[in-house]
């Protein structure tokens, strides 16, 4: 699969809210995923494709979604960017936070081999 096609597909399936999906499908086994920050007793940097499913699991676990958005593909030769908001709360504090969250997939071989999140300040 091309950049194009593998961004547009990881656009559609986060549309549908299928993330897991996503990670399933189209990231290569040693993929590396860097957030922001380490959050809920998970490090910044998850590195393998089941590290990175425990995260997203991890995450989807702590938080009510009211809303999820997401816009892109941004689609250049060498990787896409994908742009999400949300609308949560934290399940343990209940606090209900809205945010948006710039993503940047670098692409080899047909796979997603690297993810890095930008939160907003």
């Amino acid at each position: 699969m091309t950049i194009p096609d593998i961004a547009t597909q990881l656009v559609a399936l986060c549309k549908e809210g299928k993330f897991h999906a996503a990670i399933e499908t189209l990231y290569s086994d040693d993929a590396t995923s860097l957030e922001p920050m380490s959050f809920g007793g998970m490090p910044r940097e998850s590195k393998g494709k089941a590290a990175i499913l425990a995260k997203a699991e991890l995450w989807q676990g702590a938080h009510e979604v009211h809303a999820m958005g997401v816009d892109g593909p941004f689609v250049s030769p060498e990787f896409f960017a994908v742009i999400f908001t949300m609308d949560v709360t934290n399940k343990a504090s209940g606090k209900r936070m809205q945010g948006r969250e710039f993503a940047l997939y670098t692409v080899a071989d047909g796979k997603i081999t690297s993810d890095q999140f930008l939160g907003g300040v």
